[in-house]
């Protein structure tokens, strides 16, 4: 730009200071979106639940047959319990009675925790477990690796048919454990989803064995020694490998096993006439 017209627009800046009175008024922004989520608020489009809990519903059942493949089955008992995307106070679990290697999206039964009342699917709730859920659905909704994050439960108190068991094992699990052992009863795990879940249950389950395989070994062979992980060793992994996002892509080849063991839409059986229908019908 020319050296004259430079001067021009210095000229021209400076006059309009001199007639111009700047406002003090604090300035007022509109960002609109007050009346939605944040997930709702970025997005350049609605956000699709029935897609996100048809997701869901079918990694659900996808890891039942996974728990079935790796032997953790015990009759009717057990359960995997998973939060509605789109209403937080209501949960899908499977149904009581159905074998975890034949389970489908289309068997999982929506319940209420608070009240207990099924609001979907179409199957009979297994009650006890849900009282075992109310508190740590609440509790822990997001934890992070298995350093440092399993909690000993010692007072299993039988058959839950009372919301306290649920809060005390919610208060053994902490605000940062993601994992349990419970004396005399079994394992329990959570996670942001239910990937990320089934994963480090069977990541417990096979340390589990392998610590006892260990211990069997030494009594048989004193001369054996144990090479324990440093806690800062221990500590590195963690820190490398709690990110949810990663846990959940860690489940992944097991499910994609399932799906192509089962069959195309076999585990996506009935996914598509799930509803979630509240209140409406008793």
């Amino acid at each position: 730009m020319a050296p004259s017209a430079t001067h021009q627009i210095s000229t021209v800046a400076t006059d309009l200071k001199k007639d111009v009175a700047v406002s003090k008024q604090p300035e007022v922004h509109v960002h609109g979106g007050e009346d939605k989520t944040p997930l709702e608020a970025i997005s350049h489009g609605p956000i699709i639940m029935e897609e996100h809990r048809r997701h869901i519903l079918i990694h659900m059942a996808a890891v039942f047959r996974d728990f079935s493949r790796k032997g953790f089955t015990e009759g009717m008992s057990g359960h995997i319990s998973v939060r509605d995307p789109e209403f937080p106070h209501y949960i899908w679990m499977n149904p009581l009675g159905k074998h975890f290697g034949l389970m489908t999206a289309g068997d999982m039964i929506c319940l209420d925790y608070y009240s207990g009342k099924v609001v979907g699917g179409n199957n009979l709730a297994q009650m006890y477990t849900l009282f075992v859920m109310l508190t740590q659905t609440q509790v822990v909704p997001d934890i992070c690796y298995l350093y440092d994050s399993i909690a000993v439960y010692a007072s299993y108190g039988g058959i839950v048919f009372a919301a306290e068991e649920g809060e005390n094992i919610a208060a053994a699990l902490g605000p940062k454990n993601k994992a349990a052992i419970l004396l005399n009863h079994g394992l329990l795990s959570v996670g942001s989803t239910v990937d990320e879940a089934g994963f480090l249950f069977g990541l417990l389950d096979r340390g589990c064995t392998i610590q006892l395989q260990v211990e069997a070994a030494m009594r048989g062979n004193p001369d054996l020694k144990k090479h324990i992980v440093s806690d800062e060793e221990a500590a590195y992994n963690m820190k490398m490998a709690s990110e949810k996002n990663s846990l959940y892509a860690e489940m992944q080849p097991d499910l994609e096993y399932e799906f192509a063991m089962a069959g195309e839409g076999v585990i996506e059986k009935g996914v598509d006439g799930m509803r979630i229908w509240g209140d409406a019908q008793e």
